[in-house]
């Protein structure tokens, strides 16, 4: 008995044991699970509280970069721009910026030209980057996009440039034929002479600062507030008695049908300087003894029915490669033309923002040496009023160039037009 109770007694005391090593071994393996490794520091990274919020709020593409460089937080604007791809920073010169500042914690900001995804055309796409450190482990790169800005700086640095280079221009033949009637004063015939072709340049002088007042107008007015239902007949009727002598000195034949009973709706006086650039244009660029003619009909659209006016001549035509540029400001096919007829290269520019401001286009077709089609689509009176209550803030293009240009064959026949007189 003594015996088998010694043997019990020492059962029970390495049960004991036993019980007790595990609970230790089970205790010490749960603080090692709790202690944080240098390998979560790497796959489990925190943001700082409030920092995710306020990066889903940022216009600009936001990054957070973790000690290993991996991508812990990015907005979708950063995966728009291509600048995360399989959860790495994909843009070398950003990602040194990261480390240096990582390691030395100042903030870093530089302007880079990255090339555009998935388009083979090289066209760079400007960013301005800036890193700085986020807490002591994490990094933030934040990148705005400056490519519109870029552009719009460009179209007014030209912008600015053009209109020097064409005030330059009359300004300084007035300058130098006012030196030559001073000099030619005891000749009668030559200070005739001289005066004529002054009266031409302040003439084109006057059209350049006039066309410009009108496009700025075009631009930051708003259409809608002076609007009202307009007669085509009279836009039509207006923009031939502004070119009718022009047309009678070339023996140019002016056409007009289709006109009677439509009405759109917008700024009288814009809409009449659109139509009547456009038939301006057609007079200026056709030889002599051709026909011009100005037609209208009603399309139906999704939107609402539209008001067509087609302006065609005959021409020299437009090149495919100046289609694409023609409503640029200041852009001439033919500049020496141009300075003949005393053009500017503003007139469809105008054109281009009258129609847009209205919630219409213009559109082109053009073959060289058979001549062009001008179309200004318009809504109609009725569609144009509803669409502006619907949409009160209509806005105008900016200056790219229009890929619509319709071919002949998309057009039904337009109405016959008759002669005027």
């Amino acid at each position: 008995m003594d015996v088998n109770a010694a043997v019990a007694a020492a059962a029970a005391i390495a049960g004991v044991l036993t019980g007790v090593i595990a609970m230790l071994a089970f205790r010490w393996s749960e603080r090692e699970q709790k202690r944080p490794t240098r390998t979560s520091l790497h796959t489990d990274p925190v943001l700082p509280p409030g920092v995710d919020t306020v990066l889903s709020v940022l216009r600009s593409s936001a990054v957070v970069l973790d000690e290993a460089d991996a991508v812990v937080k990015a907005s979708s604007a950063a995966y728009a721009l291509g600048l995360v791809r399989g959860g790495k920073l994909s843009v070398d010169p950003m990602l040194r910026m990261a480390r240096d500042t990582r390691r030395d914690g100042e903030i870093r900001q530089v302007e880079l030209d990255l090339p555009r995804r998935g388009t083979g055309r090289g066209e760079a796409l400007a960013v301005s980057a800036r890193v700085a450190p986020l807490g002591s482990r994490l990094v933030l790169l934040l990148v705005e996009d400056l490519t519109e800005a870029r552009r719009i700086e460009a179209v007014r640095r030209d912008f600015v440039a053009n209109v020097s280079h064409e005030l330059k221009t009359p300004v300084g033949a007035l300058s130098l034929l006012s030196e030559a009637v001073m000099d030619a004063s005891d000749d009668p015939e030559a200070v005739e002479r001289f005066a004529g072709r002054m009266q031409i340049e302040a003439t084109r002088l006057t059209n350049l600062v006039q066309e410009l007042i009108d496009l700025s107008r075009v631009q930051n007015d708003d259409p809608l507030e002076d609007a009202e239902p307009v007669r085509v007949d009279e836009l039509v009727a207006e923009a031939v008695d502004r070119c009718r002598h022009q047309a009678g000195t070339k023996q140019i034949t002016m056409a007009a049908g289709g006109t009677a009973d439509l009405h759109v709706y917008g700024n009288r006086g814009q809409l009449a300087a659109a139509l009547g650039n456009l038939v301006e244009n057609a007079v200026n660029y056709s030889p002599a003894r051709t026909r011009v003619g100005i037609a209208a009909r009603r399309v139906n659209a999704p939107g609402g029915d539209m008001i067509e006016v087609a302006v065609t001549d005959q021409g020299i035509g437009i090149s495919e490669k100046d289609k694409e540029r023609i409503f640029e400001r200041f852009y001439r096919v033919d500049p020496a033309r141009s300075r003949a007829t005393g053009g500017t290269g503003l007139g469809l520019a105008i054109v281009k923002h009258v129609a847009a401001s209205h919630g219409g286009e213009v559109t082109v077709w053009s073959s060289e040496g058979q001549g062009s089609t001008f179309t200004l689509r318009l809504p109609e009176a009725g569609a144009a009023r509803d669409r502006a209550h619907q949409h009160p803030d209509l806005d105008g293009l900016d200056d790219e160039p229009d890929d619509s240009i319709p071919q002949p064959s998309s057009y039904d026949p337009l109405p016959s037009p008759e002669v005027l007189p």
